[in-house]
């Protein structure tokens, strides 16, 4: 199984699949063997946008995320990677983690490297990949043509994205993610913010042309809530509409929704902020080509996410144990 995308969206995902990967060395009990995710290098705010341009490495905050998320103890080394130094001057804002990948770009002068080997300490179930291992940036043509350049300006800006590219256009993915395309027999794309996680992280050369030729089953996870500006007024199918205009047809085989509705209370704080519920549109998704899953995958906290057990759950039920 191969996953492509960035922040919690894809984190919670991960969450709910490692329970399904069989650990090296032991007998296949379990029903995937392998799990390769391929994490967008994007990000230009925060932790990661200063680390970024202070120390000139690739952004580590989703990386990081997506590492804790598949780590064998949470608890402990899982929080310690998590851990946020309080605001303040130097380390103020930084977490653990970030500085850690930092570092030890540092040591080894390979940022993919640095990833592997914090696989290694965090022992993940599974592998984790940059998108690319150059520096990039994303730029967006918005719908009155204007052009906006970088992430947080991107996913901040209020007019409807157009189309959107890498600055540099042209990139190389490792040479890991086409051989683990080549060889999935499932490819998720999301759940995360449609542009700038998830078309994102498919913008790379080859990679989009790589998941058409696969064989693999390719299914698209739909983010529960529309996101303001980047998403505003977006249902199922205006999604996938999305990735079909930036990458073509035979780019996804499935769609899958959520089809619960957010308590009353949750419901009225996203719409305060202009969020409501990504509509399943199970019909039009497939006049599209598409065939369509909708299920109740909300977990309810202070924010909406993605069950990472029933997602994962139902991922593995559905198109997995077949």
């Amino acid at each position: 199984m191969v996953a492509f995308g960035g922040g919690t969206g894809l984190a919670s995902l991960l969450r709910g699949l490692k329970h399904f990967v069989a650990l090296r060395g032991q007998p296949l009990r379990l029903p995937l063997a392998d799990l390769a995710a391929v994490v967008t290098v994007t990000d230009d705010g925060g932790s990661s946008g200063r680390l970024r341009r202070g120390y000139h490495v690739l952004p580590p905050g989703d990386i990081r995320n997506c590492l804790v998320a598949l780590s064998a103890d949470e608890a402990l080394l899982g929080r310690l990677f998590q851990y946020r130094f309080p605001r303040g001057p130097g380390l103020g804002g930084h977490s653990f983690g970030n500085l850690f990948l930092t570092a030890l770009t540092g040591v080894t002068g390979d940022f993919a490297e640095a990833v592997r080997l914090s696989s290694e300490v965090l022992a993940i179930r599974g592998r984790i990949f940059p998108a690319t291992t150059e520096p990039v940036r994303l730029e967006a043509r918005l719908s009155s043509g204007r052009v906006v350049r970088g992430e947080t300006r991107i996913s901040r800006s209020v007019e409807p994205i157009r189309s959107l590219r890498l600055r540099p256009r042209h990139v190389r993915p490792l040479p890991e993610t086409l051989r683990a395309i080549e060889r999935a027999d499932l490819i998720l794309i999301g759940p995360g913010s449609l542009y700038t996680s998830v078309i994102a992280s498919l913008l790379v050369d080859g990679v989009a042309d790589a998941i058409r030729r696969s064989a693999a089953l390719r299914i698209y996870i739909s983010n529960l809530m529309t996101q303001p500006g980047e998403t505003t007024g977006y249902s199922g199918s205006d999604h996938l509409r999305a990735l079909l205009d930036h990458f073509g047809p035979g780019l996804v085989d499935w769609v899958v929704l959520n089809g619960r509705a957010p308590s009353p209370r949750l419901a009225r704080r996203y719409r305060a902020r202009d969020s409501v519920p990504v509509r399943p549109d199970a019909d039009r998704i497939e006049s599209m080509g598409c065939r369509c899953l909708v299920a109740d995958l909300l977990e309810e906290g202070e924010l909406l996410r993605h069950d990472p057990r029933r997602l994962a759950g139902l991922l593995v039920r559905r198109f997995v144990a077949r």
